[in-house]
């Protein structure tokens, strides 16, 4: 009785676990076929704007070496960074005395030698220097791929996400910038998200303003506390800056920086003026100034070019200008694109003097803008265009056949796999074709055979035709 009692118990247990619902990581998604089939349509419109820019394509390892990451993105980004534990007993090696003292800026690197990767740039630039020998400079890349970051999850922030990026190394002319201006109003206008506004900046400019208001030693500081402003605030973004040490007088001198206002030529004159002094500043002006021209002469389709001081991007690695990519107005959305031009990244894994520039597009972001403003065709949906309906054997195998005719034809087709004995089990099979969102039916039945002809049903309009199987296809195509 008492094995009995105990072996209940282990059952009874077992159940409990069973019976457990399966979950996902938080800041993690699973992708319907409807979804993938949406997320496909703008990656492969990128894709395609991409190659016609010329960029090439590239993939790196979804975990890098942590000495790759770690270092380049700031103390924020470190934070972010999801390290990966080293295979077998990884305690056994750690110091006794740092585990003891729990001090995880000594234990991690002993028990964590990879780290998945927080973005693609850094990876990109590891790629460029391993693989110099091999590449031909300037060299233009694109990657979409998964990137990893320990962020807090909200609307339009995930753990896992997607990133869609260009970037080109070996060439320092401002022209690639221009190009990457006119990439972004190209893809987001064949994406239909017109009146994006791309924001523009210059890290030259914002270490002028740190030089001028005495805060150059504390530049990183200074651009992550400003980058926020949009986020949290011009009152914030001052708390912050007292916390790092900043002083209330030095902060006084931003004013004019908080409330420029004005198109993009205008703003540039009162920094200009403000920047009087600082070389590096006007430097950064001058470099604005080029890229604003061009951009006028050549046009953009449908975004809007504005020019926004604040912009900091936290990443410490940009050097020249920077880019961020808002929604329309009225939809309650971060950036759905950035980037910026990096003069040292590659210096850090020993190849100098090698400058790149890149934009990134955000597939999550833009994925649940178009959806919040209905901007996906209706032509991008899962499922195939047409349902051969199973009535029988014979017609089964008669219906085969053109399948695959329909199918070498560029029609997405399928024959239901059961046979429908029934009323019943034949109101299955167009139930399926209804809750499948498949546009059209096709019903074959001894009389449809012997005329050589299809029953085709329009399951929107519920519209019916017989018609010769070329017709079908040439209706369908």
């Amino acid at each position: 009785m008492k094995y009995r009692l105990y072996d209940v118990f282990i059952f009874a247990s077992l159940i409990k676990v069973m019976a457990q619902k399966p979950s996902i990581p938080k800041g993690t998604r699973d992708f319907s076929p409807v979804v993938v089939q949406r997320r496909q349509y703008i990656m492969n419109t990128i894709k395609h704007h991409f190659e016609h820019y010329g960029f090439m394509p590239i993939e790196t390892p979804s975990f890098e070496n942590s000495d790759t990451l770690l270092g380049k993105y700031g103390e924020e980004g470190d934070r972010l960074i999801f390290k990966i534990l080293n295979n077998g007993e990884y305690l056994k090696k750690v110091n006794d005395q740092d585990l003891h003292n729990k001090n995880e800026y000594k234990v991690s690197p002993q028990i964590s030698k990879r780290a998945l990767r927080y973005d693609l740039t850094v990876p990109f630039a590891r790629y460029v220097v391993q693989h110099q020998n091999d590449i031909t400079f300037p060299f233009k890349r694109y990657q979409i791929q998964p990137v990893w970051r320990a962020d807090r999850p909200q609307h339009g922030r995930f753990q896992e996400f997607y990133q869609c990026d260009a970037d080109v190394v070996g060439s320092d002319s401002l022209l690639q910038e221009v190009e990457l201006v006119k990439l972004y109003d190209t893809v987001f206008t064949d994406l239909k998200l017109e009146a994006c506004t791309i924001k523009i900046n210059n890290r030259k400019i914002l270490a002028g303003i740190a030089q001028m208001i005495g805060a150059q030693d504390q530049l990183i500081d200074f651009t992550v506390a400003l980058d926020k402003l949009d986020k949290i605030g011009a009152d914030k973004v001052k708390e912050e800056m007292i916390q790092k040490g900043i002083s209330e007088n030095a902060i006084e001198k931003l004013n004019p920086v908080f409330s420029l206002e004005g198109n993009f030529g205008e703003k540039l004159e009162v920094m200009k003026l403000l920047l009087t002094d600082s070389e590096i500043g006007q430097k950064g002006i001058e470099e604005l100034e080029f890229i604003n021209s061009r951009i006028i002469k050549l046009g953009l389709k449908s975004a809007v070019l504005d020019l926004d001081i604040t912009l900091a991007r936290g990443l410490n690695y940009y050097t020249g200008c920077i880019f961020e990519v808002g929604a329309p107005a009225g939809v309650k959305m971060g950036s759905i694109g950035g980037g910026g031009r990096y003069d040292d990244l590659t210096s850090m894994f020993g190849l100098k003097d090698v400058s790149g520039v890149g934009i990134s597009f955000g597939l999550d972001r833009i994925y649940l803008v178009l959806e919040e403003l209905g901007l996906f065709p209706d032509s991008v949906r899962a499922g195939v265009d047409v349902l051969f309906v199973n009535f029988g054997e014979k017609e089964a195998e008669y219906a085969m056949d053109l399948v695959f005719r329909f199918r070498e034809s560029g029609i997405k087709s399928e024959l239901y796999p059961d046979t429908a004995k029934t009323p019943k089990q034949r109101h299955k099979q167009i139930k399926y074709a209804e809750r499948n969102e498949i546009p059209n039916v096709i019903i074959i039945d001894e009389d449809e055979m012997a005329a050589g002809a299809l029953l085709l049903k329009n399951m929107i309009t519920g519209e019916q035709e017989l018609l010769k199987p070329e017709a079908v296809i040439s209706k369908l195509k």
